[in-house]
């Protein structure tokens, strides 16, 4: 189910009235890959789950018999790191990736038919969840591209993605995995899933 912009605008005002305050403002800090360096621009990214034995690193995927967009989801065997991501922050002058900063993802598909970009946005709406898929666009902060940007926010040893973009008063909240109707665990927007933590290996 596809959202127009109106739509969008007035569930996201909806939304405000129940504003959902899971995360809290925090001090930015470099994020750390599996090696402890630091992430950075333009560096290729497998995004991996802390707690083993439920599944691989996070890809891309078609849905059903949609073959377009393509869905964020976990991949099913353990062993599969999934597909790579890039990490495009709002100021990337540093080029180091710093906790609670707006940032752009883009998953990196060796062959696909969708021809829609590869960066991640939030697409749709299944009984109260939002979906992460591609199709976003990167940069040019805004009410037209708000379902493009997403952070990375330290969770005690760990990471966490997370929707709470600082340049619009919105939902805000951390992402986690949803079993949809295809079978697929969908990175997802939700208040019916906990959070999903996660660790960076450089691919």
């Amino acid at each position: 189910m596809k959202v127009s912009p109106l739509a969008f605008s007035i569930l996201f005002l909806s939304f405000t009235i129940e504003l959902f305050i899971g995360i809290a403002s925090a001090a930015q800090e470099p994020v750390l890959d599996t090696s402890g360096q630091k992430l950075r621009t333009g560096v290729k990214y497998y995004i991996l789950p802390v707690f083993r034995g439920r599944g691989g690193g996070l890809t891309v995927s078609s849905s059903g018999n949609n073959t377009c967009p393509l869905f964020v989801v976990q991949e099913k065997l353990e062993v599969s790191k999934g597909t790579p991501v890039t990490f495009t922050p709002y100021n990337a002058e540093s080029g180091v990736i710093l906790t609670s900063t707006d940032l752009n993802i883009k998953s990196y598909v060796k062959s696909t038919t969708c021809d829609k970009p590869p960066v991640w946005k939030l697409l749709k709406v299944l009984t109260g969840v939002w979906f992460l898929s591609t199709g976003g666009v990167e940069g040019n902060p805004g009410v037209n591209t708000v379902v493009n940007w997403f952070k990375i926010e330290k969770a005690e040893k760990d990471y966490v993605l997370s929707f709470c973009p600082s340049f619009a008063q919105t939902l805000c909240r951390e992402l986690g995995l949803y079993v949809g109707d295809d079978g697929n665990k969908h990175l997802s927007l939700s208040d019916k899933v906990p959070s999903f933590r996660v660790i960076f290996k450089r691919a």
